[in-house]
């Protein structure tokens, strides 16, 4: 019960300016739109991001609630342009699972 009251403590300690910078941008690829069926999302967040705070930032963002977030840090990529030969920037993944009434509207029609 006292880890509960400490998940709650740090949720509201979160700054909401904050939240906005966690979440970058969705990633959207044929793994992550055959998850849209089972209602989880994936999004490519701060890499010092907790879980707790990645669910806050959802929440308040997209005023959804979230029932679970799985996270990972995927390896880095080796690029070379020309005889250099570099890596991408490092990020964090996080799967979303959101509940059954809820969703995020990725696709918007224009």
């Amino acid at each position: 019960m006292r880890y509960l009251k400490y998940k709650r403590y740090i949720m509201d300690s979160i700054d909401s300016r904050d939240l906005l910078d966690l979440v970058k941008y969705p990633i959207i690829t044929d793994k992550t739109t055959k998850l849209l069926e089972e209602n989880q999302y994936c999004f490519a967040v701060d890499p010092n991001a907790t879980k707790i705070n990645i669910k806050a930032a959802i929440q308040y963002i997209f005023n959804v609630q979230v029932t679970g977030v799985n996270t990972c840090h995927p390896p880095k990529k080796k690029r070379s342009i020309g005889r250099f030969i570099g890596k991408r920037p490092h990020y964090k993944k996080a799967i979303i699972t959101l509940a059954s009434k809820d969703s995020i509207n990725l696709f918007p029609e224009t």
